[in-house]
C-alpha cells in the first residue's frame, strides 16, 4: 500500500527532515581526525532529543545507535564505536528522526581532512546522481525513471551501483512502499503520484558493485575493499518538480566554515 500525504502531512515531514539535516550539520562540525564515530553518535542523539524528536534508527530491529556511520569501504549501516577518524577517510552518516508522528531520513558523505582526487570525484558524482534522480521524481513518471537516471549517470562515469540496498517510501513509518532502487528501466515500476513521499539514496562504489554483509548483522562493505559513497534526500512528489524536504544547505554552510 502506497500512502499519499496531504499538504499538512508533508509540512510535518518537512519539519522532521529539516531536523535531520540540522543533525547531520551538527555532527559535521565535529568531523576531524581523532574523533570517534561513537562521539559523533552521542552528539547527534543529544541534538535530536533536545529538539523534541526521537532518533528513528535507535532500536530499529535492534540497531544500537542513533546514526549509521559508514567509513570508506563501508556502504551503509555502520555501527558507531571506538574507530577514530583519520585524515583521508570518507564518512557516510545516515540519520533518521521521528517528530510529531512523522519521519525524516537523509544521508551525507563527509570528507575527513584531505581525501584523494579519485575519491572526491566519487562523492561529487554520487551527490550529482541524487539530484539527477530527484529531477525525475515528478508526478506521472515511474520509479524506474528515477532509478534508471541514477544508474546511467553513475555507470557512464565508470562507477557501479549497489543492487542489494534501495531507497523507500516514508511517512509515519521510516520504511513504506514503494522501494526505490538506484538501477532500473525507464517506464517501469510504480507510478509517481502527487503526495507520495520517498527517500532517494544512491549508494555508489568506486570499484565493483558487489557487497558483503558483516557478522555484526548490519554493516555492508564493498567486496573489493574500494570506497563507497552515499547521499540521501526525502522528497515529496509534485507536478513538474519534486519538493525536497531535507536539505544539504545547512551542512554545506558548516563545511565552508
Amino acid at each position: 500500500m502506497i500512502y499519499l500525504k496531504t499538504d499538512e502531512e508533508i509540512e510535518l515531514m518537512r519539519i522532521a527532515n529539516r531536523l535531520v539535516s540540522a543533525t547531520l550539520a551538527e555532527a559535521g562540525k565535529h568531523i576531524k581526525p581523532g574523533v570517534t564515530t561513537f562521539q559523533l553518535d552521542r552528539i547527534a542523539e543529544e541534538f535530536i532529543r533536545d529538539h523534541g524528536a526521537i532518533p528513528l534508527f535507535k532500536g530499529y530491529k535492534g540497531f544500537p545507535n542513533a546514526l549509521c556511520i559508514s567509513i570508506n569501504d563501508q556502504v551503509v549501516h555502520g555501527i558507531p564505536g571506538a574507530y577514530q577518524l583519520r585524515n583521508g577517510d570518507i564518512v557516510s552518516i545516515d540519520c533518521g528522526v521521528k517528530k510529531d508522528g512523522y519521519c525524516g531520513d537523509s544521508a551525507y558523505t563527509f570528507e575527513v581532512g584531505e581525501i584523494s582526487p579519485e575519491v572526491k570525484k566519487l562523492l561529487q558524482t554520487t551527490k550529482e546522481a541524487l539530484y539527477t534522480g530527484i529531477s525525475n521524481a515528478v508526478e506521472g513518471k515511474r520509479i524506474g525513471d528515477v532509478a534508471h537516471s541514477i544508474q546511467v549517470y553513475c555507470e557512464s562515469r565508470g562507477y557501479s551501483v549497489v543492487r542489494e540496498l534501495v531507497g523507500h517510501g516514508i511517512g509515519k513509518e521510516m520504511h513504506e512502499s514503494p522501494e526505490v532502487p538506484n538501477y532500473g528501466k525507464k517506464g517501469y515500476g510504480p507510478l509517481l503520484k502527487n503526495g507520495m513521499c520517498i527517500a532517494i539514496e544512491p549508494m555508489i562504489n568506486l570499484g565493483s558493485k558487489n557487497v558483503k554483509f558483516e557478522k555484526d548483522g548490519w554493516t555492508v562493505r564493498t567486496r573489493d575493499g574500494k570506497p563507497s559513497a552515499h547521499f540521501e534526500h526525502t522528497v515529496a512528489i509534485r507536478p513538474g518538480k519534486a519538493d525536497i524536504l531535507s536539505s544539504f544547505e545547512v551542512i554545506d554552510q558548516v563545511l565552508l566554515n
